[in-house]
């Protein structure tokens, strides 16, 4: 299969790519900085700005599915990266007909989230972090899921909950609209992405993703997503 990954320079489109890559798929790698990615048999990369219509339209052409790995930071200010990139996404798959779209999203889209057993998440961490610092984040994931639910696409949103780098894919837990965890690894992630691919359990629906087998630092999870990236 021939897959565009949107943000395939970034932490979880890193793990797309490698993973397709070792699975046999070719991969259209859509970034803005393409000297971050190293030539491999498979992959072409392709140079684009996800939010401009024109260079999205070229990348999207002669694929069969599309995975959108993009991210943003937290700010004060709107954030329009996800429902801009999906606006320009999905109307260019619909141009060039490819059905199958998978997009990541995050666990905060479903307002009756709360994991279980989560006391310090559930009432210092996301009330802070997810609800304060990354309100305006979170709000365009919500205005990206809108966009891509109007489509006649066949669309998955992925929604995994707090992510963290882990080497290798664990016996990863998935489950319809959100998943009971706090934590994702990314390439838990991206392994899942990979299987809904092939196996097309959640079209039309969300995805929730957590990890079970591995739990991060949290005071470390904390510096490198949130304070580091900043």
């Amino acid at each position: 299969m021939r897959i565009a990954v949107f943000g395939a320079n970034g932490p979880t489109g890193r793990h797309l790519t490698d993973q397709a890559l070792a699975a046999g798929h070719e991969v259209v790698a859509v970034t803005r900085r393409p000297g971050s990615l190293p030539a491999r048999p498979g992959l072409t990369v392709a140079v684009a700005d996800a939010t401009d219509p024109a260079a999205v339209d070229a990348a999207v052409s002669g694929t069969n599915a599309v995975l959108s790995a993009l991210g943003s930071r937290f700010s004060k200010e709107t954030v329009t990266t996800y429902s801009a990139s999906a606006t320009a996404i999905t109307a260019a798959m619909a141009r060039h007909g490819v059905k199958r779209l998978l997009a990541v999203s995050s666990s905060i889209a479903d307002p009756k989230w709360r994991p279980t057993g989560a006391h310090f998440f559930n009432h210092v961490l996301d009330p802070l972090v997810n609800r304060r610092l990354g309100r305006t984040l979170h709000e365009d994931m919500r205005r990206m899921e809108a966009v891509i639910r109007e489509t006649h696409l066949d669309w998955t949103l992925v929604r995994p909950s707090g992510l963290f780098e882990h080497p290798a894919v664990t016996d990863y837990h998935t489950a319809e609209t959100s998943a009971d965890g706090v934590f994702t690894a990314r390439a838990d992630l991206a392994a899942s992405m990979l299987h809904e691919l092939e196996e097309q359990r959640y079209v039309h629906t969300a995805m929730g993703v957590i990890t079970t087998a591995v739990k991060p630092n949290i005071a470390k999870l904390i510096w490198n997503e949130g304070v580091k990236k900043r």
